[in-house]
């Protein structure tokens, strides 16, 4: 018989993973809040950071050729849909605020590499694997945009049309969060251990893509 676990069950689950990886209490973050970054560490991260977003959609379209017609088929091409044109493309949304920052896309370092090849790859293991590689982003992703547009209009002199990429996700990314954990939540017990197994990945590589950051400011200090 399978067994199908609750929303909150998922919910609690996928905070278990990230009980010592919540973004916004890494270091890298904390500076951003308190308007500690220089000016530089924004224009790398830009420059790194376009690299994710422009595999999204990727993954995301992967994920719904795998999985079979249905609830949970749905739910993730609604997701897809967003990130392709709610209001617009958001890679064309983060362009708006690199452009703010005169930061051009760079190539991924090691980190952000590793990341990219997560969400990749992630639909290749299994369409739940994927499942949890995104969803361990999702549940942290409205507050982490809604720290950072303000992070960058209180400090950083960015304005509402710059900071449009992180606006958008503030209530966006609470409702892929919803998605993606209802469409755990039709996992039978063995495919939602390969969620979550894909969430642990997916919270290690974005955890070491801000210590990446972290240790390139560490590193401009002593040279």
């Amino acid at each position: 018989m399978i067994a199908m676990a609750t929303t909150d069950t998922i919910t609690a689950r996928l905070n278990a993973v990230l009980s010592e990886r919540r973004l916004l209490e890494h270091p890298f973050y904390q500076r951003w809040s308190a308007g500690e970054l220089g000016r530089d560490e924004l224009v790398a991260y830009a420059g790194q950071y376009r690299s994710i977003e422009a595999q999204l959609p990727l993954t995301l379209s992967s994920l719904v050729e795998q999985l079979p017609a249905g609830s949970a088929q749905n739910l993730v091409a609604q997701n897809l849909a967003d990130e392709l044109g709610n209001p617009v493309a958001h890679v064309e949304l983060f362009d708006r605020f690199a452009s703010a920052l005169n930061a051009p896309a760079t190539t991924p370092e090691p980190a952000m590499a590793a990341l990219v090849a997560t969400y990749a790859h992630a639909a290749d293991v299994s369409p739940a694997f994927a499942l949890g590689v995104l969803g361990a982003y999702e549940v942290q992703g409205s507050a982490i945009a809604d720290t950072k547009g303000q992070g960058l209009r209180a400090w950083y002199g960015l304005n509402s049309d710059d900071t449009a990429f992180w606006d958008a996700h503030v209530e966006l990314e609470s409702s892929h969060a919803e998605w993606t954990i209802e469409a755990l939540s039709l996992l039978s017990d063995d495919d939602l251990e390969l969620a979550m197994a894909g969430a642990e990945l997916s919270a290690s590589a974005w955890w070491g893509f801000l210590d990446e950051r972290e240790a390139a400011h560490t590193a401009s200090l002593v040279s």
